[in-house]
């Protein structure tokens, strides 16, 4: 089975505010870069789409390392998404999960792909986890405030 590295990372300028993402995939040799961005998010949604980018653009079924500096996604992906289904997308709380898009599209891409998670600490010199922070950092478009997101959004 191949084995990919896929190393991830989110910025938010404001949170909320506009946000930007980084994933830096590798299999062997080979690196792809990926990036991009919205207008209007959260750090936490921007940390979720650079895993749920990076895993979508891995062709066939690959052993996947996710580096990630987010604890959000990592103990979610990890500790919680089975129980929120079990309790349908919901919290112990009995609450919504929050981000429950993003958890949903996360949930259907991880069968696809055998994983592990290693937890990076962010800012520490970590050579691609910085280089996916840029990647991130230089993804973050102007601020688009949510009433013009909404009305964007109903268009499309």
């Amino acid at each position: 089975m191949k084995h990919v590295d896929l190393f991830t990372d989110g910025a938010c300028s404001g949170n909320p505010g506009p946000g930007g993402w980084g994933s830096l995939m590798r299999y062997g040799k080979h690196e792809k870069e990926l990036s991009g961005g919205s207008g209007w998010t959260t750090n936490n949604r921007m940390e979720m789409q650079a895993v749920i980018e990076g895993l979508r653009a891995i062709s066939g079924h690959c052993h996947v390392t996710v580096h990630t500096d987010s604890q959000y996604v990592m103990k979610g992906v990890q500790q919680y998404l089975n129980g929120w289904k079990a309790k349908g997308w919901k919290t112990a709380e009995k609450k919504p999960v929050k981000n429950i898009d993003l958890w949903q599209e996360m949930d259907a891409l991880l069968p696809k792909h055998q994983l592990s998670w290693v937890w990076v600490k962010g800012h520490s010199g970590h050579v691609e986890n910085e280089r996916v922070d840029t990647l991130a950092r230089n993804s973050i478009p102007p601020a688009t405030p949510p009433a013009e997101t909404a009305a964007l959004e109903a268009e499309a």
